[in-house]
């Protein structure tokens, strides 16, 4: 589980490259990516839920995620668990952040309301106020789609772009 959960953090830095774009539905170009997934995981929350009967677990209030250098922090976390013949198989299928996702790495972030993340499709869907900063550079839109399969991504609806051109 520790080795599934570094990666769904390597796919949430892969977010945080550099990017440009300028339009309403303009593609992102993701960079090379070194992230160390051995690293340990603390996770922090008020509460825990886990609920075995649906195979789900629940990170609830003032989640904060820490792997090496990087943070995610969210209002909540939903855990859901691959099932096989009905039965939890201990690897997780899919993420769900909400109230408010910010992920930090260095001078990098991704802010969004929500943010899923699909493990098998290697999917992940920010949505809601979505805002990506590297440095003084920045990017926003209302959703953004990663497939972390095929490295592409897309930000869509009303896409703002701040690139900084040098100088003070």
């Amino acid at each position: 589980m520790k080795r599934t959960l570094g990666l769904i953090f390597a796919f949430f830095l892969t977010l945080l490259l550099t990017t440009t774009a300028s339009a309403q539905g303009t593609s992102i170009a993701f960079g090379g990516l070194s992230h160390d997934v051995s690293l340990p995981i603390e996770i922090t929350a008020d509460q825990l839920e886990i609920n075995q009967a649906d195979g789900t677990a629940d990170f609830i209030g003032n989640v904060i995620i820490g792997q090496g250098e990087m943070r995610l922090s969210a209002g909540a976390v939903h855990v859901e668990y691959a099932t096989d013949n009905g039965d939890t198989t201990g690897e997780i299928s899919r993420l769900v952040a909400s109230g408010g996702v910010t992920l930090v790495n260095g001078a990098e972030a991704a802010e969004a309301q929500d943010a899923t993340y699909t493990i098998e499709t290697g999917e992940i869907i920010m949505t809601g106020g979505v805002i990506l900063t590297q440095g003084r550079n920045a990017l926003s839109s209302d959703r953004m789609v990663i497939n972390m399969t095929a490295g592409t991504g897309r930000m869509e609806g009303r896409v703002k772009t701040i690139l900084q051109t040098g100088g003070n």
